[in-house]
């Protein structure tokens, strides 16, 4: 069981955001949302369109409107609680989800396929050096 965060640091009314790593070193996003039961935890991807993600790494997270979550290019929404979508392009799928547990206001991965990577999203890299250079053009 890995610590993500706290229950306090997920957006009432959008996403937390983080990164695990498959079994095969292939890394992918999570959102974490507030759902009836608590927290739930999905990948973090439109199932209409996998290369669409829920949450953009900016603001609050994944847009969400009566416990649904939207996907921004389509306008599908995904039930918080049960990941299932009834309406749009991505009408009888169901995000996939991932096993967390919740203890004393701390939230843990618990899924044995992933592991915690870090928090926010994936770390891409652009190819170009790092540079501290104070050096303007």
């Amino acid at each position: 069981m890995e610590r993500i965060t706290t229950v306090d640091e997920v957006p009432e009314h959008g996403s937390f955001l983080f990164t695990v790593t498959e079994p095969n070193g292939r890394e992918e996003e999570v959102i974490l949302v507030h759902a009836a039961d608590g927290i739930a935890a999905w990948k973090n991807f439109c199932m209409h369109e996998p290369d669409q993600r829920l949450d953009r790494g900016v603001g609050n997270g994944a847009a969400m409107r009566d416990s649904q979550i939207i996907c921004p290019r389509h306008g599908s929404m995904f039930d918080a609680e049960t990941g299932y979508c009834d309406n749009g392009d991505a009408r009888g799928q169901t995000l996939v989800e991932v096993e967390i547990a919740v203890n004393r206001g701390d939230v843990y991965l618990t899924d044995d396929d992933l592991t915690f990577a870090h928090v926010g999203p994936i770390e891409e890299d652009d190819g170009l050096p790092d540079s501290t250079s104070h050096i303007g053009f």
